[in-house]
């Protein structure tokens, strides 16, 4: 299991903030591989928010005593004080990010931005756009950079918008089969990303055709496959610079390049900085 978190001032107890429109408390990420099950029980919930994002694979949540399956391509809101109980099975490969969250205008917020009072799982599709989010809070959380609560801030809200905004976009796929389809090839990215995909191969073993495959798997997560499979390597290669010791050629190969100076220009032009640029900033 590959996991990943920070909190605020080190700190694991929640808290609600009262001084503050919008506070982030604590961010991290779960990838379930071989751990066979991952369960979360808090009877009284929590006194700020959570917003959880299932990146691939599932997650079993219990709302009002029954179970609910929630597949990738769903974020789950938890309120203060409400029952959470959830499970991540490793047969799924559940692959999700969660945020604590509080403040006094939250609730503004999450009307502002289209989020039902009352809902419990929200459909957004699938955009690595929500990963890389997620990623940058975790990072400033444990960097602890001057005004970092305030970017945390920004960030959070930018989370808001963008789920605002791929909502208003998801009625342009309303076939099951579609979103059945564009889900399951999602999930199939996010556990073969490392190795040597063929989009045209793809698309024509599973019937379908390559402009078709293109422009349909694009409306659903905002990306061609191609640069979705990019950006599944470049940051999984992000969470390895920061959580391992591995070197620049070993983060290459696992994330699916043999040439670790291609792999380093392909960073560089997706980040802005080289692999042991990034490394370096995060001991500053």
């Amino acid at each position: 299991m590959y996991t990943d978190s920070a909190y605020w001032q080190n700190s694991r107890l929640d808290f609600k903030d009262k001084k503050h429109p919008l506070f982030v408390g604590s961010a991290g990420t779960y990838h379930l591989y071989s751990k066979q099950k991952l369960p979360t029980y808090r009877p009284r919930g929590r006194l700020d928010y959570q917003l959880l994002y299932i990146a691939s694979g599932k997650a079993h949540f219990y709302f009002h005593g029954k179970e609910e399956i929630v597949p990738a391509g769903n974020m789950v809101l938890y309120r203060p004080k409400e029952e959470q109980r959830y499970y991540y099975y490793g047969v799924d490969h559940t692959e999700v990010y969660w945020v604590h969250f509080t403040g006094n205008n939250v609730k503004n917020l999450l009307k502002k931005y289209g989020i039902p009072d009352h809902a419990h799982v929200i459909h957004t599709g699938t955009s690595l756009d929500y990963k890389k989010i997620y990623l940058r809070m975790i990072q400033e959380l444990k960097l602890c950079k001057p005004h970092y609560e305030e970017v945390l801030a920004h960030y959070m809200e930018a989370l808001f918008i963008m789920i605002s905004r791929l909502q208003g976009d998801r009625p342009r796929i309303k076939s099951s089969y579609l979103i059945d389809e564009m889900d399951h090839t999602v999930t199939y990215f996010h556990h073969h990303y490392h190795n040597s995909i063929s989009i045209e191969e793809y698309a024509h073993l599973h019937g379908m055709s390559v402009s078709w495959f293109i422009r349909n798997f694009k409306e659903y997560t905002g990306s061609t496959p191609t640069q979705y499979i990019l950006s599944l390597r470049i940051s999984n290669a992000q969470s390895l610079l920061e959580s391992t010791s591995y070197n620049i050629t070993e983060i290459a190969n696992i994330v699916g390049y043999d040439n670790p100076l291609y792999f380093s220009r392909l960073f560089k032009k997706q980040c802005g900085i080289s692999p042991s640029e990034f490394r370096r900033q995060l001991t500053e």
